[in-house]
């Protein structure tokens, strides 16, 4: 099984950044995809972002591209996202996600985090 934790959410002005990181625990996270999806007010769940077990095959949605960057540690079993340039329609809340499929979708994923406010304001 695994568990995860997201941390680093927040409040911050359009055009600045922030890193989520999430921490994981359980021997087998190498052994996962890894995602990151995010919840706006009132709406659905969305994916995000997702890397691989190796870190070398990555996704991202249509609208993080050039902006945000996956990353993981397997060595401490840590995932991040790091977002640049923010605009006030990323505010929602982030979460991390572990499955076995390379997918989109949050059914895919067995594992989530609580997750992590990012508030960006205007």
């Amino acid at each position: 099984q695994v568990q995860l934790v997201e941390s680093g959410g927040g409040l911050v002005q359009a055009g600045g950044s922030l890193r989520l990181s999430c921490a994981t625990s359980g021997r087998t996270f190498s052994e996962y995809r890894t995602a990151w999806f995010r919840q706006p007010p009132g709406k659905e769940r969305v994916f995000v972002a997702r890397i691989s077990m190796s870190g070398y095959s990555i996704a991202y949605a249509d609208f993080v591209k050039g902006r945000f960057t996956i990353s993981r540690d397997n060595a401490n079993n840590t995932v991040y996202l790091q977002m640049n340039s923010l605009k006030p329609e990323d505010t929602g809340v982030y979460y991390c996600a572990a499955g076995r499929s390379a997918s989109s979708r949050t059914g895919d994923y067995d594992y989530w985090g609580q997750g992590t406010q990012v508030t960006v304001s205007s």
